[in-house]
């Protein structure tokens, strides 16, 4: 089953169990999708709905932070329960360590010596955990091993 297929029948499931936060995230989301399709006049293959998931994950959890420095924190649980809802359709994330060792086995490959060269370092890791890893995290440990 396609990650689409997967979010068509989720929605369907949404609407039979009449759970209105999900079935608001799963239309939110095939909308996104459908859009990017329309957008780009083809037909998105399994990584380019995950990248449209990633982004609208990211959105979120950056909604979510703002909402709770504004002091609230309704919508900001609400925004967790979307992030909740969106991270079940990407592959299991790697962890803080896992991806603390692959970037610095992407700086040694590299030969990486300082700043200058994080962008070689950068897309190594990124093509190594394409989706799996959260590239925020991945340039942050960048920016230590190499600064």
């Amino acid at each position: 089953m396609t990650l689409k297929e997967r979010i068509a029948e989720d929605m369907k499931m949404a609407m039979r169990a009449r759970d209105t936060v999900r079935l608001d995230v799963i239309r939110f989301l095939k909308a996104a999708v459908q859009r990017k399709e329309v957008d780009e006049r083809c037909d998105l293959d399994e990584q380019g709905v995950e990248q449209v998931i990633q982004k609208l994950l990211k959105q979120s959890q950056e909604a979510a932070e703002q909402f709770t420095k504004g002091g609230r924190q309704d919508l900001a649980d609400k925004e967790h329960q979307s992030i909740d809802i969106l991270q079940a359709y990407l592959p299991e994330q790697l962890s803080e360590s896992e991806v603390a060792q692959a970037v610095s086995e992407a700086i040694t490959e590299s030969d990486a010596k300082s700043m200058k060269d994080m962008g070689r370092v950068m897309a190594l890791v990124k093509a190594r955990t394409q989706g799996r890893a959260d590239m925020k995290l991945v340039s942050e440990k960048v920016r230590a091993l190499l600064g």
